[in-house]
């Protein structure tokens, strides 16, 4: 049996983008220096644009609709989200846990703990798999990696990572509802009726991650 790895356990109040992504930095280093994993639920104060790691960042990339909010650049890469109605997760793993030879396997955990609290919410959820496609539209939310959950063809989770001396960080972002700002996205809340009881979902889904990758939980 795989020896069990310490770890914090983060639960966040809403914060501002750039608190938030110092906290994930500080993971990540956590992780790096200090062999302890992190596993973090939290959300946004106020709506806001990130970045990926390798977007470019010149106000003339960003849509018009977007131009007057904050906007902070993630660790990891892919594309920009817009942080309003969801819940947003992060894992920090050491190089000593066992996902450091298959750190892609981690985005099938998490997602795998996701759409099975979907599922006992009443939600049908799935990953898109074979439905994927190529897609470089500045938002996450528009693109079509195999991994992505979806309700029906719309994306309502995706993750992405920064691997840093074996350590490995992930981000993802669950969309709870649509935001004004970007309409075209429809969450959880318009696909099917149901309002998540957030709180409770958070608290499970790091109940249950820890259980799947063998972490040892500490309240932060």
């Amino acid at each position: 049996m795989l020896p069990m790895t310490p770890c914090r356990l983060i639960r966040d109040a809403a914060q501002s983008g750039k608190q938030n992504m110092a906290v994930d930095a500080e993971m990540l280093r956590v992780a790096v220096e200090e062999d302890r994993a992190t596993v973090r639920t939290y959300f946004w104060s106020e709506p806001t644009v990130s970045l990926g790691h390798f977007q470019a960042r010149e106000p003339v990339s960003l849509p018009n609709q977007f131009r007057d909010l904050p906007v902070v650049r993630r660790l990891s890469g892919g594309g920009a989200i817009l942080h309003h109605h969801e819940l947003t997760y992060s894992i920090a793993l050491p190089k000593s846990h066992s996902l450091r030879e298959h750190p892609t396997q981690l985005y099938e955990v998490a997602h795998e703990v996701i759409i099975h609290l979907l599922a006992d919410a009443g939600i049908e959820a799935r990953m898109r798999g074979d439905d994927a496609f190529e897609d470089e539209s500045f938002l996450c939310f528009l693109r079509g990696d195999a991994r992505d959950i979806v309700i029906g063809t719309n994306k309502i989770v995706g993750s992405a990572q920064r691997r840093r001396q074996g350590a490995i960080l992930q981000h993802g972002s669950l969309l709870l509802s649509r935001s004004n700002f970007a309409p075209e996205l429809p969450g959880v809340t318009e696909l099917t009726g149901i309002e998540l009881p957030v709180d409770r979902f958070a608290d499970r889904f790091l109940g249950i991650l820890c259980e799947r990758l063998r972490l040892s939980p500490e309240d932060h």
